[in-house]
């Protein structure tokens, strides 16, 4: 009978629960309800999992403090997506109740659960029941119920479990997206599959080792960049400056955007009290120049060859080099910015806008804290402030602000693309970094994302059936339009989002989409909104057919 546990039986326990998820995400993943390509949430877990198990496994401490401490250490780095920080922060809590101690029996272990319950939840800014997080406090409280009168640790854990697969099943009646789909909270399966893993192997001594994840990494776009010739790069020349004036009347500022858009695109024009900022792709970027110094005097003046760019890209990707160049060396800055993103489109339009680490990722990748703190450690600057650009990547963007050193690290809740162009085109380098992060997450707040991608399962949502393959237009990350045409789905998905009041709508177009398929989209919102401004962009992204912003 085993009646305590120690460091080496910890580390067991740890690899064998992260093997066994590891084995069984994707059963956690057919889970989610939603039906659009996600992060998945048993993929998340077990990646969080996965960096702990990989982090004991080093360890031969007897003590179980020291593997507890080495596992939280791990799964924060490791943590991805929303149900992997709180996974991590389950283990941190756990962690920090046995700091310094050499085993633990069934009392301990249970004041180290609610230690863990406790750290989870104050995590999470608004708590929500029917999810881990109530499995996780269920089991908690019967660890505590019966750790004083079961003293084996097998006997205490099935005990435990049992609790937690009865509040299982009630975690539909909780939430009504789980009742409508008729399926149980998806981490709260994950986090029972870990803890039965773990107890599996209490009373064996065969050996356990990590068993890693097979998946294979997202594919580079380099094959889709090297398809592309310089000459289908239409303007070749990215510029970028603001113009110093004083209240400029729309009247100038419209006259400037009329004059850029005849010489080039990707145009973005935005004016305040103080500047205008301007963006735009040109072959003649002296002209630009010479029109804006009829409005005032210019700063910030970036010029840059894309087709130069292009072709260094292609040149190693033909050799089958790494892209090796030497870093140019970076001055020390105020403020530098980390967005989350893929596409090599959007990676461009960030980059133009001052963004100084791009992270990829985003749907179905999305980035560990670890890959977060990495790009923070990248840039000198005395303030960072990340863009997660996704709900499921807020979490893990605040806790690499927690864990980054020397720096003041600032999260701006984006949750998409758009929010985070609108963020950065409102940054005002003279302001107080307090007033820039107030005046980034007001500019999100003005901004309807709506996004068209697929279905990769048969649902129901409200009154919505949804079959696998079918369009889905998504607005402010609901479904508000099903179709099974694409270009139809697009134009009703617009017609929700856009009203009489919206001044700009900008188009991303993926690498799904030909630039004929968009202009028939700009063709249709010029029809339908007359006075409203339309910009185009290949984003080049994965997923997303279309991501549309209205302002």
């Amino acid at each position: 009978m085993v009646t305590s546990i120690n460091g080496l039986l910890l580390k067991r326990m740890i690899i064998s629960g992260a093997n066994s998820l590891n084995s069984q995400k994707d059963k956690v993943d057919a889970l989610n309800v939603f039906p659009v390509p996600d992060g998945d949430t048993g993929t998340n877990m077990s990646l969080t999992v996965l960096a702990a198990a990989r982090e004991v496994e080093k360890s031969q401490s007897l003590k179980i403090g020291d593997v507890a401490k080495l596992a939280s250490n791990g799964s924060l780095r490791g943590a991805r997506g929303n149900s992997g920080v709180i996974s991590s922060q389950l283990i941190r809590g756990f962690s920090k109740e046995l700091d310094g101690v050499e085993e633990a029996d069934t009392v301990l272990l249970a004041k180290a659960c609610v230690k863990a319950v406790e750290t989870a939840y104050k995590a999470v800014m608004k708590p929500k029941e029917g999810t881990i997080l109530t499995v996780a406090r269920i089991m908690s409280e019967s660890a505590m119920k019966n750790c004083y009168k079961i003293s084996n640790v097998v006997e205490f854990m099935q005990a435990v479990l049992k609790d937690g697969h009865e509040i299982l099943l009630q975690t539909k009646e909780m939430l009504p997206v789980l009742k409508q789909a008729d399926v149980v909270d998806a981490g709260g399966v994950g986090l029972l599959i870990f803890l039965e893993g773990a107890m599996a192997v209490i009373e064996s001594n065969e050996e356990v080792k990590v068993e890693e994840n097979t998946a294979s990494a997202a594919k580079k776009e380099f094959s889709a960049l090297a398809s592309v010739d310089n000459e289908s790069i239409t303007f070749g020349y990215c510029t970028e400056f603001f113009v110093n004036v004083d209240h400029p009347a729309d009247s100038i500022v419209n006259g400037l955007k009329n004059y850029l858009s005849s010489i080039g695109d990707s145009l973005v024009v935005v004016a305040d009290d103080e500047i205008i900022k301007v963006h735009v792709h040109t072959d003649h970027p002296g002209m630009a120049i010479e029109k804006a110094l009829t409005i005032g005097s210019l700063s910030g003046l970036k010029i840059d060859n894309m087709r130069e760019q292009h072709t260094s890209k292609i040149d190693f990707k033909a050799e089958g080099k790494a892209e090796n160049k030497p870093e140019p060396v970076k001055e020390h800055k105020a403020t530098g910015f980390i967005s989350v993103c893929v596409g090599s489109g959007l990676v461009d339009i960030f980059k133009d806008l001052g963004v100084d680490e791009i992270i990829e990722g985003g749907q179905t990748m999305n980035p560990s804290t670890e890959d977060i703190l990495n790009a923070v450690n990248k840039i000198d600057a005395d303030n960072i402030i990340i863009m997660p650009n996704n709900k499921n990547i807020i979490l893990a963007a605040e806790q690499a602000k927690a864990m980054a050193e020397g720096k003041k690290v600032f999260v701006v809740p984006t949750k998409s693309v758009p929010e985070a162009i609108s963020a950065m085109l409102c940054y005002n380098p003279e302001d107080a970094i307090e007033d820039v992060v107030e005046n980034m997450t007001s500019a999100i707040e003005s901004v309807k994302t709506a996004t068209v991608t697929y279905a990769v399962r048969d649902t129901k949502l409200g009154d919505k059936e949804i079959a696998t393959g079918d369009i889905l237009g998504m607005l402010n990350g609901d479904i508000a339009v099903v179709g099974k045409e694409l270009q139809q789905t697009t134009k009703d998905l617009i017609e929700k989002a856009a009203d009489e009041d919206s001044e700009i709508i900008s188009i991303y177009y993926g690498c799904d989409v030909n630039k004929e398929q968009a202009d028939e989209i700009e063709a249709f919102i010029n029809e339908k909104f007359p006075d409203c401004e339309v910009e185009v962009h290949c984003g080049n992204q994965q997923l997303y057919y279309y991501i549309i912003s209205v302002e």
